[in-house]
């Protein structure tokens, strides 16, 4: 025996529902139900709707309970955090008290290093991009120190700034427009 369909809605109104979504799979899905209204059987309703009688009766199910709106494809909610508001309340008071080099044996807070200390404080095992993630969500980005080569000299470096490839380029470009050269290749509009 098949589950009967909800009495306060019949075939027009689906099919009325149907033409104002912008959810295609929703739209097939009350395509399908409409055509059981109208007394056709939930073989004729899977093959408008593409699908199985199996998904056919879950169709029916949902629409039974929660309307047309039962219809529509929802994101699953995905796998729960590992940090609960209680680690990020701790993870928050290290963040902004800081290391102790003599404790911490670091200088600065790293992700592996707040990695670590999880695992220590709390025994939650935390991947690094989702510790980043996580700390990110909290306010905090991450700060990296410009790299600096061991063998630079400033002395090359104001030397540069003074006669770099730009001020070269600009006294070639303005030398080239003085000669009068360059009216040869510039286009004449309207000559």
């Amino acid at each position: 025996m098949p589950i009967p369909l909800r009495s306060d809605f019949n075939a027009s109104e689906l099919r009325a529902l149907a033409r104002k979504t912008k959810d295609g799979p929703q739209a097939r899905r009350l395509l399908a139900l409409a055509a059981i209204y109208d007394g056709g059987t939930r073989t004729a309703a899977a093959r408008i709707g593409g699908v199985t009688l199996q998904i056919v009766r879950d169709w029916v199910v949902k629409f039974n309970a929660q309307g047309p709106e039962g219809l529509i494809d929802r994101k699953p909610a995905g796998q729960p955090s590992r940090l609960t508001d209680q680690h990020r309340q701790h993870l928050v008071q290290m963040i902004e008290a800081g290391p102790i080099p003599a404790v911490h044996g670091v200088v600065r807070w790293r992700l592996v290093d707040l990695i670590q200390w999880l695992w220590d404080e709390h025994r939650v095992p935390i991947s690094k991009q989702t510790l980043s993630r996580e700390v990110r969500a909290l306010g905090y980005r991450k700060l990296s120190a410009r790299p600096r080569h061991h063998a630079k000299s400033e002395a090359a470096v104001a030397v540069f700034k003074i006669y770099g490839p730009a001020v070269r380029c600009k006294r070639a470009v303005s030398g080239w427009m003085r000669d009068g050269s360059h009216q040869s290749i510039r286009p004449q509009y309207g000559a």
